[in-house]
């Protein structure tokens, strides 16, 4: 894992001069690669490459970056692992092709030489970004792995065309215009994440997911990269497994499952570093770690963040998994002080505004990880592929219940629901009156906005509503007219049904975009190397060739992968009401964090900033701290934004 910034400047700068910025941009991640460094200029050109490394494959100096391939065409800049570079390598032997070292950067620059750059990256297998430099065509090319595990922003900065992992990186160059996107600021209010293929800057971008961009330098000149072209498209994976569904007996689809999960999680414990795994007790990550301890010969390292709060903790759980499977296990009992203590730096770790407050706990846990290992496995995006989430049982009952149901009668409902004060929803849900199954943290958030849908008048509408921090965003933040995404063309979704295009939607959005960002920025800002098994492209194809009652059944998700979990872990161990991954953000803003969260929503600060119409923030902080209402995710939405202007903007 590592950092990667560059350059094509238009002037034809010396060649001092253009490695002296590229390291000044490198510079800024150093947190991304502590172990190297280095810089490639063509001076000719105008081109300037740079690269921080986190070494984790051949750790000798044949591993350094930026790297030239054999006869000297390419010269590349990677971020990331290509987990199947052994097959690659082997191939690639047996056609003659020599190697200095045994880094997979190596390999995939050898497979670019022999393929082409899009043949070779559908051979990889990994989590990647990187930046190849042709220099016989004299074009810079970037690409990105299929699900978006790691980032990459390109765009302008004066007349320079510039790249990087993280925003940081462009802002060392005095040229960076850090203007805010009106646009993106208004879709960051409805998700708590900028959307790709925007970034909070105008004039950059985040290069999509499954995408090569290529910019030949004198194109590039003329502020004309081109547009970002797929070598691999999640949607047309989903098309495809709708109009060709496996047709296996669940005994066989489980079978097949287990072996691709096997495959996948043996991929991602290649390393010449200590390795471990993230641990909470659920389904994800106890099915990654089972797999893990499966195929290992000594007790796999484990890692669980535990907090004393109800509702909020899951160490319990993942020491029973632990002990079950044999793990060498660590836990870190987190009180509130030590948590909140993150906040302040939230703003650096996310240098984009970010508002998924379950960054804190994912913090907390990749530097209680990184005390012991330097490469850490993660259960991320079961829930996507597997429809864990409970809002596709709950959007998928409403959407029926709203084909059946007169608007009327669905009013009626929706009236009587709020009606009932949101605390009397929580404390019926969690409590020992209602079964196991049906027990929800936060029932009255859930059945207030489940009030909201109830009139919605399309399977868009209830997805919208479900997502929506600030369903009104253009409101809130008056001016600027919300950046095209693909919530805004419903018409475009693939035919899969409503829980079916809840689960695309959130695979190819709220995952790259809000997930994999969490995880990536919390990693490796202590720089831990964080893999996601689940989201090798052989189980996302073969998730979405499974039928939907293989996914959804009996009003509950993950049905075939918590068949493959029993395999390993007894069911008693890991079933349990879904919890999600948080801090109790809502008593914290009535509490120790009030005077912060009341000081950055400060009624003349807010107008006088002009970003935002500060009368239904107020309001809805205002009924938060009487306790009407818990509004604590979307005020997180506006603070972190407002901590985020703080830092990057008024400094």
């Amino acid at each position: 894992m590592c950092g990667i910034a560059g350059l094509i400047d238009p002037k034809g700068a010396p060649a001092e001069a253009l490695a002296a910025r590229a390291r000044a941009m490198a510079d800024t991640l150093r947190h991304r690669g502590p172990d190297d460094q280095g810089v490639w200029v063509a001076h000719e050109a105008g081109v300037a490459l740079a690269h921080r490394r986190l070494s984790i494959i051949d750790l000798s100096a044949h591993g350094h970056q930026p790297m030239e391939s054999a006869d000297g065409r390419y010269v590349i800049v990677l971020n990331g692992e290509i987990y199947n570079y052994p097959a690659l390598r082997a191939e690639l032997a047996d056609a003659g092709i020599q190697f200095r070292g045994h880094s997979d950067t190596e390999v995939l620059l050898a497979a670019v030489s022999r393929f082409g750059l899009e043949s070779a990256l559908q051979r990889a297998n990994g989590m990647f970004a990187l930046a190849l430099y042709d220099r016989r065509n004299r074009t810079l090319h970037l690409a990105r792995d299929r699900m978006g595990q790691k980032p990459l922003y390109y765009g302008f900065a004066g007349p320079c065309f510039v790249f990087a992992s993280e925003l940081k990186a462009l802002r060392a160059l005095p040229e960076f215009a850090a203007e805010v996107d009106r646009a993106a600021l208004a879709s960051y209010v409805r998700h708590g994440y900028v959307p790709a293929p925007h970034s909070i800057y105008c004039g950059v971008f985040k290069l999509p997911p499954g995408t090569v961009l290529s910019a030949p330098v004198t194109e590039a000149r003329t502020r004309a990269p081109g547009t970002p072209r797929p070598y691999w498209s999640l949607e047309e994976i989903a098309k495809e497994g709708q109009a060709r569904p496996l047709s296996l007996s669940p005994a066989a689809a489980e079978a097949e499952l287990d072996g691709l999960l096997r495959d996948a999680v043996g991929h991602c414990m290649v390393s010449d570093v200590p390795l471990g795994a993230f641990l909470s007790g659920g389904v994800d990550s106890s099915t990654v770690v089972a797999l893990m301890q499966a195929q290992s010969s000594a007790p796999v390292r484990t890692f669980t963040i535990g907090f004393h709060e109800a509702g909020y903790d899951e160490a319990a759980h993942a020491a029973r998994v632990a002990r079950h499977l044999g793990t060498d296990h660590s836990e870190l009992y987190v009180d509130d002080a030590k948590a909140r203590g993150l906040v302040p730096g939230l703003a650096e770790m996310y240098d984009e505004p970010f508002a998924d407050s379950s960054q804190i706990p994912t913090a907390l846990v990749s530097r209680l990880a990184r005390a012991r290992v330097t490469v850490s496995l993660s259960g991320d995006g079961g829930d996507e592929l597997f429809g864990g989430y409970n809002r596709y049982v709950w959007g998928r009952n409403a959407d029926r219940f709203r084909t059946l149901a007169p608007a009327p009668v669905r009013g009626g409902v929706a009236r009587a629901i709020e009606a009932v004060p949101l605390a009397f929803w929580d404390r019926l849900f969690g409590s020992g009156l209602m079964p196991r199954r049906l027990r929800v943290p936060q029932a009255g958030d859930k059945l207030y906005k489940l009030a909201a849908i109830l009139g919605a008048p399309s399977a868009a509408e209830i997805y919208r509503h479900i997502v929506s921090l600030w369903p009104q965003p253009e409101r809130l933040a008056p001016g600027s007219g919300e950046a095209a995404t693909r919530l805004s063309a419903p018409e475009s979704w693939p035919r899969l049904g409503l829980a079916g295009q809840m689960m695309f939607l959130d695979a190819a959005g709220y995952l790259p975009d809000d997930i994999l960002v969490k995880l990536d920025r919390a990693s490796m800002a202590v720089g831990l190397e964080a893999r996601v098994p689940l989201l090798d492209h052989r189980v996302v194809e073969f998730a979405w060739r499974l039928p939907p009652d293989f996914r959804l059944r009996a009003g509950r998700g993950k049905w075939l992968l918590r068949r493959v979990l029993a395999r390993y872990v007894p069911p008693s161990l890991t079933e349990r009401p879904k919890m999600g991954f948080g801090v109790p953000i809502d008593s914290w803003l009535r509490g120790p964090l009030r005077d912060w969260a009341e000081a950055l929503l400060d009624e003349t600060r807010l107008r006088s900033e002009g970003f935002f119409d500060p009368a239904p923030i107020r309001r809805r902080l205002a009924e938060h701290l009487s306790g009407r209402r818990n509004w604590q995710h979307a005020l997180w939405c506006i603070l972190m934004f407002q901590a985020w202007k703080e830092r990057w903007l008024d400094g």
